[in-house]
């Protein structure tokens, strides 16, 4: 499958792929979202999207760590489609987030940056922020992708 073309332009890949390889190594921090110092999986996608757009997108409001568990409906999902468009799993591509749920049944709570074909950058508790490569196990876990928006299209 072709990867969508985007009328108003692409989204700045390389900026997206640098900005997420330098919170690599930042330790774990629930909510967190401070390069070096800690950061959660949507920490670290505030983090690159406050470095490449220089805005701040909404913030959902205090989450527990257990909050997708005790939401209903998927609000995960619903925050990234607020803010970035839907594409088919199949034509991901370096610079997209990726979304995931841990089984079938629940919502999904996961994030990660693809700064390669196969491989992520994502927050875990109890990891600092790693490359993580997407493995079948992953892959078999993603819930949705979305591309980040075009620059012109932040403020206007």
């Amino acid at each position: 499958m072709a990867a969508p073309s985007f009328p108003d332009g692409e989204p700045p890949r390389a900026a997206i792929i640098a900005a997420a390889r330098r919170w690599l190594g930042t330790p774990y921090r629930h909510q967190g979202a401070r390069l070096g110092v800690g950061a959660d999986c949507l920490g670290v996608v505030l983090g690159v999207w406050r470095e490449v757009y220089r805005t701040t997108p909404r913030h959902p409001s205090g989450y527990s760590p257990d909050w997708a568990e005790a939401a209903r409906g998927e609000p995960m999902l619903g925050y990234c489609r607020d803010q970035m468009r839907e594409v088919p799993t199949t034509a991901r591509r370096p610079g997209d987030l990726v979304v995931f749920r841990w089984s079938a049944h629940v919502p999904a709570k996961h994030l990660g940056v693809l700064v390669a074909a196969q491989a992520m950058v994502e927050a875990r508790e109890r990891h600092a922020v790693s490359l993580t490569t997407l493995t079948p196990w992953w892959t078999r876990r993603i819930a949705a992708v979305f591309a980040f928006p075009p620059l012109a299209t932040i403020g206007s």
